[in-house]
């Protein structure tokens, strides 16, 4: 039986599984390979790691893991999870039958495209979701921002730091007569009507299609489409979840562990709002130590 079994193998995942290893717990991560960030060219604000592609980062990682023998990386998809703390089993999609004292969820979630022509194709070049993560390569120039509610508010305030030239897009959305005030205050315009294509060109540009008046073009657009959990473990389990405006997380306490007593969480599928490598990482380690000292005797 290993002390911990990590479902997820990425950011957050491989951070957990360090600090076991190094304190020489036996650990099993399950990853599939499908990291959220993969569509990205570049990963960045990441100490020692700036600018590097985010998949040659998790490379990297799994070479440095390799030298804990107490670590073992698997790639297979969790199936079901069963039992409670100390004994709980996963069932791999290959069909293994895996026991530990103490679970860890990393799973992440996975951004649910609009049916818009262009836009799953442009996500993580021409479209992004967090300027923390690409908004320096691009400070200066044309931000577009698909609104999607009342807390879009927040990104045009958050934006200014970086450019002082930004277009809102209404996509169909409903923006009140003082929001619409504040930004004008603000010289932000608004281009109402639904966006119906999204033509990429290069690395960033975009042109933006609308179903009412002419086509939009911007250096880059930012949105924030909802996601979801990559996975349903947390929902056979029963784990108690929150709906934000970009999806369903789960809840975790001070030290990351769910409602269910032994099961951890980190990354994404605890915190979508603001995806951030350097988050997923410290919330991964944190859990990963939570889960040690929970074993303690």
């Amino acid at each position: 039986m290993d002390d911990v079994i990590i479902i997820g193998g990425s950011f957050a995942g491989l951070a957990a599984a360090l600090q076991l290893g190094r304190a020489r717990r036996k650990v099993t991560v399950l990853d599939t390979g499908l990291p959220r960030n993969r569509f990205a060219g570049r990963s960045h604000g990441m100490l020692g790691h700036d600018h590097k592609p985010p998949l040659d980062i998790l490379a990297e990682a799994r070479q440095q893991l390799a030298r804990y023998p107490a670590i073992r990386l698997v790639n297979a998809r969790a199936d079901s999870i069963s039992g409670t703390i100390d004994n709980f089993s996963v069932l791999t999609g290959d069909g293994e039958s895996l026991g530990a004292r103490r679970l860890i969820l990393s799973y992440g979630v996975v951004d649910q495209m609009p049916d818009v022509p262009g836009y799953a194709e442009s996500w993580g070049t021409s479209i992004i979701p967090c300027p923390y993560c690409d908004g320096f390569e691009v400070a200066g120039q044309h931000w577009g921002l698909v609104w999607s509610g009342p807390q879009s508010m927040n990104q045009v305030r958050l934006f200014r730091d970086w450019t002082d030239r930004l277009t809102v897009f209404a996509d169909g959305h409903e923006i009140s007569s003082d929001i619409r005030a504040d930004l004008a205050g603000r010289n932000v315009p608004v281009v109402d009507g639904r966006i119906t294509g999204v033509a990429r060109h290069g690395s960033h540009n975009a042109t933006i299609k609308l179903d009412t008046g002419p086509n939009v073009a911007v250096d880059i657009l930012f949105a924030h489409p909802r996601n979801k959990p990559s996975a349903s473990l947390h929902e056979s389990l029963g784990l108690a979840t929150a709906d934000t405006p970009l999806g369903v997380v789960l809840k975790v306490d001070e030290r990351r562990e769910t409602s269910m007593p032994g099961i951890y969480a980190a990354g994404d599928l605890t915190n979508p709002v603001l995806p951030s490598v350097t988050t997923a990482t410290w919330q991964g380690a944190m859990a990963g130590i939570f889960a040690q000292q929970s074993m303690l005797v």
